[in-house]
């Protein structure tokens, strides 16, 4: 592979998945696949030969899956300061290479999230990650603790304040945030009632622990990865943490890995990303083509981001009733769909199906489905407790309305969300230690791979993670729109240079750039 300070690549086809970084548990998950998690083991397990860790009794899936899958139920402590205290249950999955001969080893999908379902991704994902790894790894993934077949927690959250818009805070019409405030504290306050030691226990640091304990319980010295999202954060962590248990590491979609901030900053990154990624759709929609299949916005794509904005504006003021009885297209729902369309290219033709609809006073709406009513009460908590329970959160109002409004000036498509107040402002769970700093100390093994126009961990966010792994990493840019690179929404060029990594070992010499 050609390598570069300013080489191009070839680049060849897209392919699209959408996945944005606060909302990836409103995708909808396998649970069906693993055995249902039990919230406590009794009686202690059997050992791995030759490991430390619990031994792993395969079995088949309870729902349709890949060909050749088994799952399995991996104990794990509810608190690693109290190994032998009371345990959970996470929902493990894999699929063992279909060539012994040329298999290397274990690769690990690490899902994104917070929220996300490795199972489900595997599922998803399985079949073409099989054919580009043509047998070299048995592929295993897993359920993070609160997600899919795991053991779960819930807030006990009243319906309106499991809504993605309400739960994720988008600013009220006119940027006031007031309601966000009291909503934000009303959460808080329900999960520290009726969360328990499961939801306090969601955290990054008790992920990587739970890898730790799954490679043990696997009987494997070294894992490798495919990471992606905010997989690609913990993926880091892991490799900073037990770096001497890793073996080829691919970061998929990185945000900065600040550990004074963390989640904090990948939402605040967000607004950068959108108007990044924002004239890729406006250019489609602007397309002449999309005349036969009544999707065109605009004549020229610098028409579509006024269009956008105004009928965002609009809907503010006047919301327009939808398909979904009691459910309205609002100002704030439209900016929702926008970011989940970001995602991928797929999605664009739903986004402006759904403006089209906004614009036709006769038209009733159709809300992607993520938009049409609450998620269920587990599913809010996974999304919002790991953000809350890696790092503190500043809880100044004052502070949260400056923000708010200088974001909706520099960035209105995001009108003030990427920097609003949150359920973690106020929550009660304090952080069980620092989040972990990501430093170039460890193994030169690790490939990062990344779209310039990712809406959700966008490119500057990126090079502050490839910038703190200094020579352990090697980035691959990919001059593309999306989140999700790797058999997904990246080139073929990016998917070579991955599956040549994984497969052979081979990585650039130095960071490398496939044009579009």
């Amino acid at each position: 592979m050609t390598t570069y300070r300013k080489t191009h690549l070839t680049a060849h086809a897209r392919r699209a998945l959408v996945l944005t970084l606060s909302a990836a548990a409103v995708a909808g998950t396998l649970a069906a696949l693993s055995p249902a998690a039990r919230a406590q083991v009794p009686g202690a397990a059997a050992r791995a030969p030759g490991t430390s860790g619990p031994a792993l009794a395969w079995g088949p899936c309870a729902g349709p899956g890949l060909p050749g899958q088994e799952c399995a139920e991996l104990p794990v402590p509810v608190d690693y300061r109290d190994p032998d205290g009371p345990q959970l249950t996470l929902a493990v999955s894999r699929v063992r290479s279909d060539r012994p001969a040329a298999r290397r080893g274990t690769l690990l999908v690490i899902p994104g999230g917070p929220g996300g379902s490795g199972v489900a991704r595997m599922v998803a994902k399985g079949k073409a990650l099989g054919k580009e790894l043509a047998g070299a790894y048995d592929l295993v993934s897993f359920d993070p603790r609160g997600t899919g077949g795991s053991a779960k927690a819930g807030c006990g959250l009243d319906a309106d304040d499991r809504h993605l818009v309400n739960l994720l805070s988008w600013p009220e019409p006119g940027g006031g945030i007031t309601e966000n405030i009291a909503r934000s504290r009303r959460i808080a306050e329900a999960c520290a009632r009726h969360g328990g030691a499961v939801l306090r226990s969601m955290s990054t640091a008790n992920e990587v622990r739970d890898i730790d304990r799954l490679r043990r319980a696997l009987g494997e010295e070294k894992l490798s990865a495919w990471a992606a999202s905010y997989g690609a954060y913990v993926g880091a962590v892991y490799a900073q943490k037990y770096p001497q248990h890793t073996d080829r590491w691919v970061l998929d979609s990185s945000g900065d890995p600040d550990p004074s901030r963390v989640g904090r900053g990948w939402r605040a990154n967000m607004a950068v990303g959108v108007d990044d990624r924002f004239p890729d759709f406006a250019a489609w929609a602007a397309d002449p083509a999309r005349e036969d299949e009544g999707l065109r916005l605009a004549e020229r794509p610098q028409d579509v981001r006024p269009l956008f904005l105004a009928l965002a504006a609009k809907l503010d003021r006047v919301p327009k009733e939808s398909a979904t009885k009691g459910i309205p297209l609002t100002g704030n729902r439209l900016r929702q769909a926008l970011l989940s369309a970001l995602g991928g290219d797929r999605l664009f033709p739903q986004l402006a199906r759904l403006v089209r609809q906004a614009q036709d006073p006769a038209a009733r709406p159709v809300l992607p489905d993520a938009l049409a009513g609450p998620l269920p009460d587990e599913q809010a908590a996974a999304v919002t407790a790991t953000v809350c329970n890696d790092v503190r959160w500043p809880a100044s109002a004052a502070a949260y309305r400056r923000a708010v409004a200088l974001d909706r000036a520099r960035h209105p498509l995001t009108a003030g969300l990427p920097v609003n107040v949150t359920s973690c402002a106020f929550w009660k769970n304090a952080p069980a230690q620092q989040p972990t700093r990501i430093t170039a100390d460890g193994p030169s093994n690790i490939l990062m791979l990344q779209n310039r126009r990712d809406p959700a961990t966008p490119y500057s966010g990126a090079l502050k993670m490839r910038q703190a792994l200094g020579g352990r990493a090697r980035l691959v840019t990919l001059e593309h729109g999306g989140h999700e690179a790797y058999l997904g929404n990246g080139t073929a060029c990016g998917d070579r240079a991955v599956t040549a990594f994984l497969t052979t070992g081979r990585r650039p010499e130095r960071d490398a750039y496939c044009a579009d």
